[in-house]
């Protein structure tokens, strides 16, 4: 059977969405539903590389009995980038003992598997598919659907791409579906390239502060890829940090869906009371953090505070300068604020005062209002840098490091 397209794929699952609407709420079937995609995906990868090896072999002219043993060798598969899925988690085996043991039992215990064979998603994949509070034959519906669905390679698709799209495109669905809430952990798309674009992130180390479900780092990667190919993936190192449980674990999945070897520490956290990677110094930070947040966990003494001492009643000045304490020598940064932070009075405008006089500010870019669904009112998004001298020399035969703020000189004089 051939693969789906995104759309093909979409058009499933949204039907498959729709039989949990009403029986649970919509963050418990973000969950469900992600969680399903991704263990589809990954048995789906997993059986497509089986597949090719088995066919690969057979021409190579090796016997029947010595490629049964190639097939159950773990180091086949994570030598080339594909998680190793146990038995008793591949798509089918479930489905042969859904009906006997138990749909839900059997998608929890080919979490826990999956998981523990796999270091990257360790304490990643839900385990909620067989508690008394979610309806199993509202599951097993669930996994029929999906079983429908082919999460293969296309004719002009890699298997990731295709679900990659699928991903983004229902973590968009959830975002509309939780309204406000939606939010937390979803950044809209055209904010997301707005803000790399201006980035241009070639290489180096990439780093997004509050990364909700990863789209920011996602999007760093699609850069390299579009303008360097995904031989380039690499040219980059991905780190974030998230103080929800559940969103770190969607941003693990997002980030392994695309392929990408990110950094989001080994568990959730808040980045202004407790910074995940202390000693990181980033190329490029990208960030949407929770706007004018309140009552956030303020210490007078913290060493990021050099430009002045933000006030407990809005962290935009805070998260501002944990962005600066973490660019490199030539970084630069985006972050997304509300619109108040260009023009708020007393100790905010202290502070951004002295981060003007100190050269960090490169530009502001007004965004229009009803773009984010946490909030109605207008944001902008404020580029910093701590150089804006011209790149120096590259590396021969890579893209040239660029600093969209450098400063350009004219007969003489700053232009």
């Amino acid at each position: 059977m051939s693969a789906f397209t995104p759309e093909e794929i979409q058009a499933i699952l949204w039907k498959a969405a729709d039989k949990l609407r009403g029986s649970v709420d919509s963050a418990q079937y973000k969950e469900l539903m992600l969680g399903l995609i991704f263990l589809k995906f990954v048995s789906d990868a997993f059986d497509e590389h089986r597949n090719k090896l088995a066919k690969e072999l057979a021409e190579d002219g090796v016997s029947d009995d010595r490629i049964g043993v190639f097939l159950e060798d773990r180091d086949e598969y994570t030598g080339a980038h594909v998680f190793w899925v146990p038995e008793t988690a591949r798509w089918s085996w479930i489905a042969a003992n859904a009906k006997s043991q138990g749909v839900g039992k059997l998608l929890d215990e080919a979490m826990d598997a999956v998981m523990r064979e796999n270091a990257s998603l360790a304490g990643v994949l839900p385990k909620v598919f067989n508690r008394d509070d979610i309806s199993q034959q509202r599951v097993a519906e669930l996994f029929d659907l999906i079983t429908d669905t082919r999460f293969g390679s296309t004719e002009d698709m890699p298997a990731q791409v295709v679900l990659g799209e699928v991903y983004e495109y229902f973590l968009n669905v959830f975002a509309r579906a939780e309204g406000k809430k939606g939010g937390e952990f979803y950044t809209p798309q055209s904010v997301v390239r707005l803000a790399v674009e201006t980035l241009e992130p070639y290489n180096g180390r990439v780093y997004d502060p509050a990364c909700g479900s990863g789209g920011m780092l996602v999007q760093a990667s699609k850069f390299i890829e579009a303008h360097g190919g995904r031989g380039h993936k690499a040219d980059i190192a991905v780190y974030g940090q998230e103080v929800n449980e559940r969103t770190w674990r969607l941003a693990k999945m997002n980030l392994a869906i695309h392929g990408i070897d990110g950094n989001l520490a080994v568990r959730w956290g808040d980045t202004l009371a407790d910074d995940k990677h202390p000693d990181l110094k980033a190329d490029f930070v990208m960030a949407n953090p929770p706007f004018n947040m309140r009552d956030w966990a303020r210490d007078e003494s913290d060493v990021r505070w050099q430009y002045g001492v933000p006030p407990r009643s809005n962290a935009n000045f805070a998260w501002l300068q944990h962005a600066v304490s973490k660019l490199a020598d030539r970084g630069t940064a985006a972050i997304v604020l509300a619109n108040s932070s260009h023009s708020s009075p007393r100790v905010e405008a202290e502070i951004r005062q002295a981060m003007v006089e100190a050269d960090l500010v490169a530009c502001m870019v007004a965004l229009p209002p009803q773009l984010f669904r946490m909030t109605q009112i207008p944001a902008c998004l404020w580029f910093l840098t701590k150089d804006k001298s011209p790149p120096g020399c590259e590396t021969p035969g890579r893209p040239a490091r660029h600093n969209p703020f450098h400063r350009r000189q004219r007969n003489g004089r700053d232009g």
